[in-house]
């Protein structure tokens, strides 16, 4: 619980004295004595190598005389020390919604309410209403720091007009934008948060998830954002994550430069503390910072941290896993499922996909094929390494693992002119953990972006993986309760004109093969180099 990480936070204190627990915490001399006889070790001495911290309460209750008048008084002291934390705030906007309720109006709200300072790490931005409220917020005083992926294109467009890009209109409002030289793939704003001062980790505002701040993320795709109010260990991990990036970035440049400013709280992990049920996760720890300017990132390609916590996850699992991901491309986590489903096969593993990830037997067949022929070329581990990360869509070995895959279908061929995607990145691990954020599914996500997952568990936390479960079975029966398979199928066997793109459905990989070879025997020409080559001017077929 929080009362008990900040009993053991207090006891476990580096400068903590036997004085200070009875003078200032109203424990009784033995009690004091003991506690920090046991936690000092035989040399008496806090900072040694005998020193012997508390794991649990459990060890605590052990100390002679300590019972539930020295634990209230320790607890109360804890919080006047400033180490309890009563947790944030979580709440959730899933996409696609009317304009009005999207995620993009809650977040252009949040920052016209900003008072200090803004910062954000951004992949994809467009919303006109959040750029809008930027320039508003950088007129009224606040300090709004961008790091924005875009920014790393915007830098090469011909100085004359780079003030009309993306990130030019950004400078030109008083927003200070900079890139990196991976992949920023983020998509999290910190609202009033601990940038200068820590106290303001008790009150800031995170929001972060799978959505772009576009009019696709928000009103087409599917998609969610979490909105994390009050979370001390959540605003102080997202700040550090900022600023790493921040104080290792460039600078988007126009003919005046804006001011750079780095933060001025340095926060180390000794600065972020434990929280029940929240376990904020990045890719950023396969990176390390280096080159002549100090801001290019060398990835260390055995290290996956991020997948490394899925493939746990899946593995203690004891009821359900259900996955909602745009992507399944990594293979440690496709490996651990497989492995779940054989040990333990009561387990419910439900996956469900964006249609990029079908792929037919044969060309399962073939990706298989090309990593044996890669492997047997390899005469080294890091080139087997390399075979083994190479892209792979993962979904028809998990299927014939007697796995339930679905696929969100919209088209006979995919293409992003007319997707309508599934761009969810979370896992619900017995309906009481929860995984989301901008994280995809493969190796290029670990080892070439900037990427971020929130971990959420518990009883505080309950509410919210109870909104992500719903939305889960939701997703999960997309289009069939409305009979919209039976309805394609009927307008691609009797129509004149076969749609090749179409109200969107949850299918099985069969299912979907077998839609596929109705409309390719309906219109002979759906597989020319036509209609391969240019699949947004064709939403239709003749039928042959």
């Amino acid at each position: 619980s929080r009362e008990a990480m900040a009993v053991l936070a207090l006891v476990n204190g580096p400068t903590l004295t036997a004085t200070e627990l009875k003078n200032d915490a109203g424990v009784t001399t033995r009690v004091a004595t003991n506690i920090m006889k046991k936690r000092n070790g035989a040399d008496a001495l806090a900072g040694t190598a005998d020193d012997d911290a508390f794991d649990t309460l459990l060890e605590l209750d052990k100390v002679p005389y300590v019972g539930p008048a020295a634990f209230n008084a320790l607890l109360t002291y804890a919080k006047a020390k400033g180490l309890f934390s009563d947790g944030g705030k979580v709440e959730v906007v899933f996409s696609p919604q009317p304009a009005g309720a999207t995620h993009t109006a809650k977040i252009a709200g949040l920052i016209r309410n900003a008072q200090k300072n803004i910062d954000i790490a951004m992949y994809s931005y467009s919303d006109a209403e959040v750029g809008a409220a930027l320039a508003d917020a950088v007129r009224r005083g606040v300090k709004v720091r961008f790091l924005f992926e875009t920014a790393g294109t915007d830098k090469s467009i011909d100085p004359t007009v780079r003030a009309g890009s993306k990130s030019g209109k950004l400078e030109t409002a008083g927003v200070d934008v900079r890139y990196v030289n991976k992949i920023l793939h983020h998509k999290f704003l910190l609202i009033d948060g601990p940038r200068d001062e820590e106290a303001r980790a008790k009150t800031g505002i995170l929001v972060t998830g799978s959505a772009n701040w576009s009019f696709g993320g928000a009103q087409t795709y599917d998609e969610n954002t979490l909105f994390i109010t009050g979370s001390n260990r959540t605003n102080l991990a997202y700040q550090a994550e900022f600023n790493k990036l921040w104080e290792h970035s460039r600078d988007f440049v126009l003919a005046m430069p804006l001011p750079y400013e780095t933060s001025m709280l340095r926060i180390d992990n000794a600065r972020i503390p434990a929280e029940e049920g929240v376990e904020p996760l990045f890719t950023s720890p396969n990176y390390t910072p280096g080159g002549t300017d100090g801001a290019t990132w060398k990835v260390d390609t055995t290290s996956t941290v991020m997948a490394d916590q899925w493939v746990s996850a899946i593995a203690r699992a004891q009821r359900s896993i259900h996955i909602a991901s745009g992507h399944l491309r990594m293979r440690s986590v496709a490996e651990a499922l497989i492995a779940k489903r054989a040990a333990s096969p009561n387990v419910e593993i439900k996956v469900y996909l964006d249609q990029q990830e079908y792929i037919s037997s044969s060309g399962h067949a073939a990706q298989v094929a090309k990593v044996e022929q890669c492997l047997a070329n390899a005469t080294t581990d890091a080139a087997k390494r390399e075979c083994k990360a190479n892209e792979f869509l993962f979904s028809r070995m998990v299927n014939d693992a007697n796995i339930d895959v679905r696929i969100k279908s919209y088209a006979y061929r995919w293409d992003n002119s007319y997707a309508v995607q599934m761009h969810n990145k979370y896992m619900i691990i017995d309906g009481n953990e929860l995984y989301s954020g901008s994280y995809n599914l493969s190796m290029n996500s670990e080892q070439g972006t900037f990427e971020n997952c929130m971990h959420l568990s518990g009883a505080a936390n309950a509410g919210v993986i109870a909104k992500f479960e719903s939305n889960f079975a939701k997703l999960w029966d997309t289009g069939r309760g409305e009979g919209v398979l039976a309805t394609v199928r009927n307008q691609i066997a009797t129509a004149p004109s076969i749609p090749l793109v179409f109200t969107p459905v949850a299918l099985t990989l069969k299912e979907f093969a077998d839609l596929r070879t109705l409309i390719h025997d309906n219109c002979s020409v759906v597989d020319s180099a036509e209609y391969r080559t240019k699949a947004s001017a064709h939403r239709f077929c003749p039928r042959s």
